[in-house]
């Protein structure tokens, strides 16, 4: 199998003055095309800094780290910040829209940064919008819509770039369980359509969306298991 995400042997080391914090010790994972991932693990077990490493924000200390063919281990921040664009959608807890523009407008914001034409910035965004089921929404604000409908706003935002991997950090920690439920099962027809999904959760409901959960706990992998989900999509 062709291996998305390789990370062969990671350390990440943060220091501070004379102490030095040792989060990831030596940790190798593959992600696959097409993987549905959830990542979990404690309060400073170090997801959160791995998920870092994997989208693009962080480099790691030592080890190496291939992403779709490229090694972004050693990258400058620009080269880094050029993949992470062209690779990554990002899905966080905080929604991160911008209150004065509407949702197709903030959809399209990631093409503008790119240099696409509007034209084509509103088709795109339009056709984000459709895939989680709130084109009929493309000219409300955020304050406009429910929580719900922000988070799959922000998705279609994530999607906009035909990413090769859609990152989500605790998408729904700001969700009520109903909500939860309809944001996660986007998840699972996104990745149904061909994308590689990595959610990162300290929720045992939530990462039972996942197909494969891997846990960490102080900075290595503790278990790895392959499953069938909890939750269909179908």
């Amino acid at each position: 199998m062709d291996s998305i995400i390789h990370l062969e042997n990671i350390i990440k080391t943060y220091f501070m003055g004379s102490n030095s914090l040792t989060v990831l010790k030596g940790l190798s994972l593959d992600i696959y095309r097409n993987e549905y991932v959830a990542l979990m693990g404690p309060s400073g077990s170090g997801k959160s800094t791995l998920m870092n490493i994997i989208g693009c924000l962080d480099t790691p200390s030592e080890g190496t780290y291939i992403l779709n063919g490229s090694d972004v281990s050693k990258m400058s921040d620009d080269d880094l910040a050029e993949v992470r664009n062209k690779e990554i959608g990002f899905v966080f807890q905080q929604f991160n829209l911008l209150p004065r523009l509407t949702a197709a407008e903030n959809v399209a914001l990631p093409l503008v940064y790119a240099g696409i034409s509007k034209k084509e910035r509103t088709d795109r965004a339009m056709e984000a919008l459709n895939k989680v089921g709130l084109s009929e929404r493309s000219h409300h604000k955020p304050n406009e819509m429910s929580g719900g409908q922000i988070q799959r706003v922000a998705i279609a935002r994530a999607l906009v770039n035909n990413p090769s991997i859609l990152l989500a950090d605790e998408p729904t920690g700001n969700l009520d369980s109903k909500t939860s439920v309809e944001v996660m099962e986007i998840f699972g027809k996104i990745q149904e359509s061909g994308n590689t999904v990595v959610l990162v959760t300290h929720e045992e409901d939530i990462a039972g969306y996942a197909k494969r959960v891997v846990r960490l706990r102080d900075g290595v992998i503790e278990s790895d298991n392959v499953k069938t989900p909890i939750h269909s999509f179908s």
